[in-house]
């Protein structure tokens, strides 16, 4: 078990060379390749992952706490497999299609500029979350709370007010359209 602290580690490909297990903080990883890599058990805190790849890696019992993601592939993720301890990040101009944060306490995570395309937030926390310029295109929430949740600049979404907590939640007035699509009625 390795500990490393206010490194940096640039265009590292570890899908060939794993990376150490242990504890990360203060790094940057930096167009770094992690897609399809075993994460599990890693701890990263206040580390910034930037232009990174991590599609598909296991995180099993990885720890991210306040981390900063941003220009990040992240496809076919489960971050409800993570550490929840602390659990703590924010995700900046990422894709994260096809991911999910079933029954995951995201309470206060700021998205922006985000594509979060088919991804599985049933049962989450998402409490005092923001979804700034988002594209949230069959992303799915179901039991989620949503209260205080921003989602005035948000895209594509679809949220049933009856199977969803959004007491306080923002949306913008075209926005609303996503809160009332199962009625299948047509606004113009």
């Amino acid at each position: 078990m390795t500990y490393q602290t206010d490194s940096t580690f640039e265009k590292i490909d570890y899908t060939s060379k794993p990376l150490e297990k242990g504890e990360y903080e203060n790094c940057s990883f930096v167009n770094c390749d992690f897609s399809n890599s075993d994460l599990s058990a890693v701890t990263f805190a206040d580390c910034t992952f930037f232009a990174c790849n991590l599609s598909m890696a296991k995180l099993i019992k990885t720890a991210f706490r306040e981390v900063k993601f941003k220009e990040c592939k992240m496809l076919g993720l489960y971050f409800e497999n993570c550490n929840e301890f602390g659990l703590s990040f924010q995700f900046d101009n990422c894709q994260l299609n096809h991911s999910s944060f079933y029954k995951t306490r995201l309470k206060n995570t700021k998205f922006k500029n985000t594509l979060l395309h088919e991804v599985d937030f049933s049962e989450s926390d998402l409490t005092n979350s923001s979804f700034d310029d988002c594209d949230l295109m069959n992303a799915t929430f179901d039991n989620t709370i949503l209260e205080k949740a921003d989602f005035r600049n948000a895209h594509h979404f679809i949220i049933d007010p009856e199977r969803n907590k959004i007491k306080k939640a923002k949306f913008s007035l075209q926005g609303t359209i996503g809160l009332l699509n199962k009625y299948n009625i047509t606004i113009e």
